[in-house]
């Protein structure tokens, strides 16, 4: 008693909506067929009635036609329509009044757009700090200013150093001596001193300088290690400065990074090397091309629940300005190789079951369970439950739907009936 009343509530609640559209259109039927038409159900002797099924679809049946307590007649079940237990079949004219349309399952690359924001941050591999190895006094500064563009090679600060001037005597000194001393050991002081030189920090071009003069120059120009922009600056002119203090630090912006932001439930979707347009905010009408170079192995940013991820920019008239926001559009799944596709809508989701209609023919219709991969595109993947070519149903799935489920419910509730 329990199972049919559960199949009772059940059949009740899928055809409730069906019939509201099955009562209008029937109704319509009667007003515009005189009644002589009304009970000319087609009964062909090559189409066997199996019994009538009551219209609103509640669980009940008969052998003969009747009418339910609304005036509206039983609907016949037909013997053809109950050979194969797993479709369900829809009159033609309702296909054509619900307005069903098919596809075919076709093999279709599926592309997925992600958006994220980010920020455009220094190369981080063209960055220099300027520093020196030896406690000195910096006695002219030639680049004074914050954001001046330097070349390689050329002079930041005037620098007087007495560690530099000892080694520097050392050299001139091993020098002189090299033609009155044995030739082995003059040859070692003179490399000890070149080599307290270089661990001093001393240019090549300065040590040249002081073999060829023999002289001990009492202050050095000291150059830019790299061409780029003074980012920041940390030492005025007179200032007394202690070995290994950051002077200067310098950014190359011929190559600069986007750091975007991925929502969590996206990141899976990206891959080093998908590729991302990047358009800057200052710049809306200039996109910029590129590849994601690097995902960080953390969330760096817990409380948004988002993912950094790296694309890298060329920037060779140094337009694009570090600081600047960017919106960053990743294509995920772009060059995949193509994949068994539906359009979204062909899929019925359940959350626990997903189904696809595959039609059959002359208004049949089979419910098949399948299993769900990649979105994207307007389509969804089907990893398996279909083969391409087979059409599916992509309009008025819910109608073909609940006709299936009241189908299995009716036979559920017959074969509980039985003896």
């Amino acid at each position: 008693m329990r199972r049919l009343n559960s199949l009772i509530i059940l059949a009740a609640g899928i055809a409730a909506g069906a019939g509201g559209v099955y009562w209008y259109a029937h109704r319509s039927e009667t007003v515009a067929t005189p009644a002589s038409a009304e009970q000319s159900e087609p009964t062909s002797t090559d189409r066997k009635i199996l019994y009538y099924r009551n219209p609103m679809g509640f669980p009940d049946t008969s052998p003969v036609p009747k009418k339910d307590p609304m005036g509206m007649d039983y609907i016949p079940v037909y013997a053809d329509e109950q050979d194969d237990p797993n479709t369900v079949k829809v009159s033609l004219d309702k296909i054509q009044r619900t307005g069903v349309r098919t596809e075919k399952v076709a093999s279709l690359p599926i592309t997925r757009t992600v958006r994220g924001v980010g920020t455009v941050e220094h190369d981080e591999s063209l960055l220099w700090v300027v520093t020196v190895r030896s406690d000195g006094y910096v006695e002219d500064l030639f680049v004074n200013k914050t954001g001046q563009h330097v070349a390689k090679g050329e002079p930041l600060f005037r620098f007087y150093s007495p560690q530099i001037q000892l080694a520097q005597a050392d050299l001139v000194v091993a020098m002189r001596a090299e033609g009155t001393a044995a030739k082995s050991e003059a040859s070692r002081n003179v490399a000890g001193a070149i080599q307290r030189l270089r661990n001093l920090d001393v240019p090549e071009s300065r040590i040249d300088e002081v073999r060829q003069s023999l002289t001990n120059p009492r202050t050095i120009d000291w150059a830019s290690p790299a061409t780029g922009d003074i980012i920041e600056k940390k030492v005025i002119e007179g200032q007394r400065v202690m070995a290994g203090d950051e002077l200067f630090r310098i950014a190359d912006h011929a190559n600069v990074w986007v750091i975007a932001e991925v929502a969590e439930a996206d990141f899976g979707a990206i891959a080093v090397g998908s590729p991302a347009t990047v358009t800057l905010r200052a710049l809306a009408n200039e996109p910029h091309e590129g590849v994601v170079s690097f995902i960080y192995p953390e969330m760096m940013k817990p409380e948004t629940r988002t993912i950094s991820v790296r694309i890298e920019l060329p920037n060779p008239d140094s337009k694009i300005k570090p600081g600047m926001y960017a919106d960053v559009v990743f294509r995920a799944g772009d060059g995949d190789a193509p994949a068994t596709a539906v359009p979204d809508s062909a899929v019925i989701d359940s959350g626990t079951r997903q189904v696809v209609l595959v039609a059959k023919g002359e208004g049949r219709f089979e419910p098949r369970e399948v299993k769900l991969g990649r979105r994207g595109g307007g389509y969804t993947e089907i990893t398996s439950g279909l083969q391409l070519g087979e059409e599916v149903v992509i309009s008025a799935t819910f109608l073909i739907d609940a006709e299936s489920n009241l189908k299995a419910a009716l036979q559920a509730f017959s074969q509980g009936a039985q003896p």
